[in-house]
């Protein structure tokens, strides 16, 4: 009989943000010999895509105040309820040795379970301020993993600084080789998020028609714009002769980053660590209303190593964002040091530091359990 696999729960979903690293953790954790479940609702499971074949994708019940009218908010406990039930249940026919939360509501049942059935369980932070279901469960968990640093945590609670993972498809570009802007094709990567940015779709296609008709010429624009937004962004750039590829969401998303000569984009964790990975140039701008501005203090690490022109939302005009741009396409040796400012900041390794914080986490179990 061959030897149990030791299995792994990981709970998330909500955004890509919280997705993304949870993926890099499954990849890796699967070559190294675990089975990984994804415990998700509904919304979550859109971004599984990417994760490889073998996760067992659990879709369970899960909700949230911050949506719906006044039923629908009055059911959330009971929904959140039968979720938590469902989970104790499959924990209990196939028991995790870890389960690993990385916020988003969807994370609530599996972590409650987890709480309940006293499994060994911890948290992924990818932001510098905890999200409200991670600051619920920071006190209850085993440990506590952060991507940005420093990360407000609550009082009595240490945080381990992992940095956040990254998919395999961008650690595969790490540190790719940067062509600075010059006079030849050059490309920009437009992007806002799993949620898209309307502020994006709004200022930056006229900020780059008002650059001068020589650079325009040059550029070939990738630009992530949501369905609503789509067609007038794709219509404006095509009325001023830019060559753009605008599209909801971009699978691609590495290759094209490590193509571009400069990347725009909100200051989610993900992409921060993906444009640290990679390494390019970037125009951030932190979406204003992030619970606890937690986006400003995304962008606070590569600002700081001058790898970014950080905009915020209130200074976010057609002009700023072109004098920025022009900024970067017209000093070709800045944009190089920016890169290579971006690559200082980079940790490529998170997931490996998280998956052995994990391995960690259930030897440390298993000792308490055997009584040494």
């Amino acid at each position: 009989m061959s030897e149990r696999k030791p299995l792994l729960v990981i709970a998330a979903g909500g955004t890509g943000g919280h997705m993304f690293p949870a993926q890099a953790l499954a990849e890796l954790m699967l070559r190294r010999g675990w089975r990984v479940k994804l415990s998700t609702d509904a919304r979550g499971a859109r971004y599984v895509g990417g994760f490889p074949h073998t996760v067992e994708i659990e879709k369970v019940a899960s909700a949230t105040f911050a949506r719906g009218g006044v039923l629908a908010k009055a059911l959330v406990p009971f929904r959140i309820g039968a979720g938590i039930v469902s989970m104790a249940l499959r924990m209990l026919r196939d028991k995790p040795d870890v389960v690993v939360g990385f916020g988003g509501y969807p994370s609530i049942p599996a972590l409650s379970a987890a709480t309940l059935l006293r499994l060994p369980r911890m948290i992924h932070e990818q932001n510098g301020v905890l999200g409200r279901v991670n600051q619920i469960f920071a006190s209850r968990v085993d440990r506590v993993a952060c991507g940005t640093w420093p990360t407000t945590l609550p009082e009595g609670v240490e945080g381990v600084h992992v940095g956040n993972p990254v998919r395999g498809a961008v650690k595969e570009r790490a540190a790719a080789p940067y062509i600075p802007p010059g006079l030849y094709p050059m490309s920009i990567l437009v992007i806002g998020g799993s949620q898209g940015a309307r502020i994006l779709s709004d200022v930056v296609p006229p900020a780059i028609a008002s650059l001068p008709m020589e650079a325009i010429q040059l550029l070939r624009i990738s630009h992530q714009a949501r369905d609503e937004d789509g067609e007038r962004v794709a219509a404006f750039y095509e009325e001023h002769a830019i060559s753009a590829d605008v599209q909801p969401f971009f699978t691609d998303i590495p290759n094209r980053m490590s193509e571009a000569q400069l990347v725009i984009s909100r200051s989610g964790a993900s992409s921060v660590a993906d444009i640290s990975v990679i390494g390019r140039p970037s125009i951030l701008v932190p979406y204003a209303v992030a619970a606890g501005d937690h986006q400003t203090v995304n962008a606070q690490g590569l600002t700081d190593a001058g790898a970014a022109i950080r905009i915020p939302e209130s200074k976010l005009t057609v002009e700023a964002m072109s004098q920025a741009i022009l900024s970067i396409l017209d000093t070709p040796e800045g944009a190089e040091m920016m890169t290579r400012a971006a690559l200082s900041v980079a940790k490529p390794d998170a997931a490996e530091e998280l998956a052995q914080m994990v391995e960690e986490l259930v030897k440390g179990a298993g000792n308490e359990g055997s009584g040494t």
